[in-house]
């Protein structure tokens, strides 16, 4: 269970992806003058020495950020993200490299919160000392520090993110990239994300996956597509096209629910220059896909789209399904109009089914520990069972 470390991975071509989008995400997200709650459910250890050990062993890096590095043609979503990094290498020379965490510490503002949490007791250790360097420099040079708005917590994620929704300011950004060793975590997911979208439909989650020759890595997207989230937006990215055993990691996506409206349009920009600096050969690609509840799956808008196919609506055909049976874009549901089974306009899901209202907010859970007071927290958390992280 706890065998993943990332910083075997770290700043390979799935964490270009993942981070350039989440950057874009907290610049959105940064436009309300009113504080939002940022939560990452498997947040590992925050920043990864690009010359440690694990990460010299798996050289992944160097097709991921090496690649950007030194361009000096980067779009502006790329740039925002590899100046991001740049920043945390003043010497000019790439050595560190961000985790989620860092990226949000760097990109929300003063005010919005941060809520951390990291099963792996190793990876929870590394997250703590991290931020503690972070506001011990931030004090050394004047700036103000975030302090109590960062809590980091070892504990599982999935269940942290319950005590969480709804927030106080009504406004989140939740990341979800658990590694995935295991099967069930697609499955714990999908799950999470169901009960999260009932306490608090209007919150933005970004859900990062490994595209894999599995079953459940190849059906994951299809199931996140029938959640009950107002949009949703599809992308992926492939560098390389898959030997014939099936191993390794050529592809990975981000599913975004609820997503901001100018993300389209910005990964219609950056993907295909991702496409040309990060591909290993002919295989390589991107695909992008949106859809909402009421029309379903659009039609993928990538190098690859290719002839108008039939989409079905937010639940798959099937003999129960009446008017949201197979058709062709721009084809009405069905013989005629969908009659509405009652209840007020408006309230009803795909389908015709009465919406069900949301699950009360569950008690806010007491953290395991906060990481600004770490004598007590250590105390706390000495009693808790130990965990893992990604």
């Amino acid at each position: 269970m706890f065998s993943y470390r990332h910083a075997f991975h770290a700043g390979n071509h799935a964490d270009v992806l993942k981070h350039f989008i989440q950057v874009q995400l907290h610049q959105y997200m940064n436009q309300k003058d009113v504080a939002y709650t940022y939560i990452d459910t498997h947040s590992g250890a925050g920043v990864y020495a690009l010359d440690s050990a694990q990460a010299v062993k798996s050289g992944e890096y160097l097709d991921g950020i090496a690649r950007l590095w030194e361009r000096d043609d980067l779009p502006p979503a790329l740039a925002d993200y590899v100046n991001l990094v740049r920043g945390m290498n003043p010497s000019g020379k790439l050595r560190y490299y961000p985790g989620s965490p860092y990226v949000a510490e760097q990109v929300a503002r003063p005010e919005d919160r941060l809520r951390l949490f990291e099963l792996h007791p190793a990876d929870t250790r590394l997250l703590v000392e991290n931020f503690r360097k972070l506001e011990a420099h931030k004090a050394e040079q004047g700036e103000r520090a975030r302090g109590r708005r960062i809590l980091i917590d070892h504990a599982d994620g999935f269940q942290g993110m319950k005590a969480l929704l709804p927030p106080p300011s009504r406004r989140a950004l939740v990341l979800i990239d658990p590694p995935y060793e295991v099967k069930l975590d697609y499955k714990h997911v999908r799950d999470a994300l169901d009960e999260a979208l009932g306490r608090f439909p209007s919150g933005i989650y970004a859900v990062w996956y490994p595209v894999l020759q599995r079953m459940e890595s190849r059906q994951f997207a299809d199931r996140l597509k029938r959640l009950p989230a107002k949009e949703w937006l599809h992308v992926t990215l492939t560098v390389a096209t898959p030997g014939p055993d099936g191993t390794g990691m050529h592809s990975s996506g981000m599913f975004i629910l609820n997503p901001p409206y100018t993300l389209e349009a910005t990964l219609r920009e950056t993907m295909p220059y991702l496409v040309q600096v990060l591909g290993q050969d002919g295989g390589a690609t991107f695909r992008i896909e949106k859809g909402n509840q009421v029309t379903g799956t659009a039609l993928a808008r990538g190098v690859e789209a290719g002839p108008r196919k039939p989409v079905g609506n937010a639940r798959r055909a099937s003999p129960l399904s009446g008017a949201g049976s197979l058709r062709l874009p721009g084809q009405p549901f069905g013989d005629g109009p969908r009659k509405r089974e009652g209840g007020a306009p408006g309230k009803e899901l795909a389908g015709g089914r009465p919406a069900q209202p949301a699950e009360a907010p569950a008690k806010k859970r007491v953290p395991a520990f906060r990481y600004a007071d770490q004598n007590k927290s250590a105390a706390r958390s000495n009693k808790r069972k130990p965990g893992s992280g990604s």
